[in-house]
């Protein structure tokens, strides 16, 4: 029987309270609150389940959830702590037990979040407060501080053909997601995407137009949301004659690859999005699969790879990224202490739960910095400007950079860009 035609009772059974995922748990780890860790929420799943009403105390440990998975690698009994939250939230969404200032909230951030083109129009008062250099972050609203924090510097992009070919024999024909946050604030990991996947012989299809994947609306109960992005995905791309979707945002891969389990009732796309889910690959896995042939030039670096949780917990790769980096020569890799622990930047929940997730944030500044390594790496945007926040505000220097960046420097034969 598949984990979708079990019964969420069946699935909130299977938890058997042993513990193991309490330091695991980003905000047990913060709070040390029973009803903040995975066991503690399911335990009020199984309250709810059997007829007590969903409360607003009840749904604010929901809410505070960051959706990391860390509990779902640390189980010992397999328990799909990933699957119940995502059909608690949307329960807790419908109840609507938020008041109008949250639900403002909320409203603003997925009206912006999700759409690469009005990220693309906030970029402009970004850019000008940055070149500016005002101090007037103390005269934000919390929210909007938060964003300027965590922005990175916004600069122009140079749009991707919807071509670009393979450099020497044609292995494979891929797709790829470009994304909203990294499509937006971060176009150069795009672009060195583009480069390493053509260098190691595929004709790379980016469609022009593609939207949001629907990630941040599975990861925060917004069903109807995220099955309206997930059927223009599978339109895009099923269309698009390609044998894989390279994808370079971990929470983006995660929930492509159960586009399946999200349009399963719908019969218009549930054969299509099952195939197309079948065939996501997260870059490193798709690099992985193929084989290097390009030659890869020495980068004299000391590294500190961080695991973007929706990659390593949701997705399960974890060996196929640091393989790639050992492949460089002269690059020398470190592992961070506590790495398990996530960042606190969990898709948008950094937004709405900006002081745990500072704290979170802090402490994995300071074990990253204490690799001593000159650059981190990490598969995931959101990981990038959550981390880079936490150095900033420690004092510290590292630079930062994805995976794509780091194959691409060495494959082009360059010094790793600033």
């Amino acid at each position: 029987m598949s984990i979708e035609e079990r019964s969420r009772p069946e699935l909130i059974g299977d938890c058997v309270h042993c513990g193991f995922c309490l330091p695991t748990c980003p905000t047990y780890v913060l709070w040390g609150e029973e009803m903040d860790s995975p066991r503690g929420r399911i335990q009020l799943m199984l309250q709810e389940s059997q007829g007590e009403p969903l409360t607003a105390t009840m749904a604010g440990h929901f809410d505070a959830c960051l959706g990391c998975m860390a509990c779902v690698t640390a189980c010992p009994s397999g328990v799909r702590y990933d699957t119940l939250i995502e059909q608690t939230r949307v329960q807790v969404e419908e109840a609507r037990h938020r008041g109008p200032a949250e639900r403002a909230l909320r409203g603003a951030v997925f009206a912006l979040f999700p759409y690469p083109r009005r990220l693309r129009v906030a970029k402009v008062p970004l850019r000008a407060y940055q070149m500016l250099g005002l101090p007037l972050r103390r005269y934000l609203p919390a929210t909007l501080a938060t964003l300027t924090d965590l922005a990175p510097p916004a600069r122009r992009a140079v749009p991707l053909p919807p071509l670009v070919r393979a450099v020497g024999p044609r292995r494979a024909v891929v797709g790829m997601l470009t994304g909203c946050v990294q499509d937006a604030f971060f176009p150069s990991v795009n672009a060195a995407t583009v480069r390493v996947l053509a260098a190691e012989g595929c004709d790379v299809v980016v469609p022009p137009g593609q939207g949001c994947c629907g990630a941040l609306s599975v990861h925060n109960g917004r069903h109807a949301e995220a099955v309206r992005f997930a059927r223009s995905i599978v339109d895009t791309f099923t269309t698009a004659g390609v044998d894989a979707l390279v994808v370079n945002a971990a929470g983006c891969g995660s929930s492509l690859k159960e586009l399946g389990t999200l349009l399963a009732d719908d019969p218009a796309y549930s054969a299509r999005a099952a195939d197309l889910a079948s065939r996501v690959r997260d870059l490193s896995e798709i690099l992985t699969e193929l084989g290097p042939v390009a030659p890869r030039h020495p980068l004299p670096l000391t590294v500190a790879y961080h695991d973007a949780c929706h990659l390593a917990h949701a997705q399960g790769v974890r060996t196929q990224p640091r393989t790639l980096l050992r492949e460089i020569p002269d690059l020398q890799l470190r592992e961070i202490p506590d790495g398990e622990i996530c960042c606190g930047s969990a898709g948008v929940w950094n937004i709405l739960n900006a002081d745990p997730a500072a704290e979170l944030a802090d402490r994995k500044a300071h074990n990253v910095l204490a690799t001593g390594a000159e650059v981190l790496v990490t598969a995931n945007p959101g990981c990038l400007m959550q981390i880079s926040a936490g150095v900033t505000r420690a004092g510290g220097k590292i630079r930062l950079a994805h995976t794509a960046q780091v194959l691409d420097a060495s494959i082009r034969g360059i010094r790793l860009p600033r």
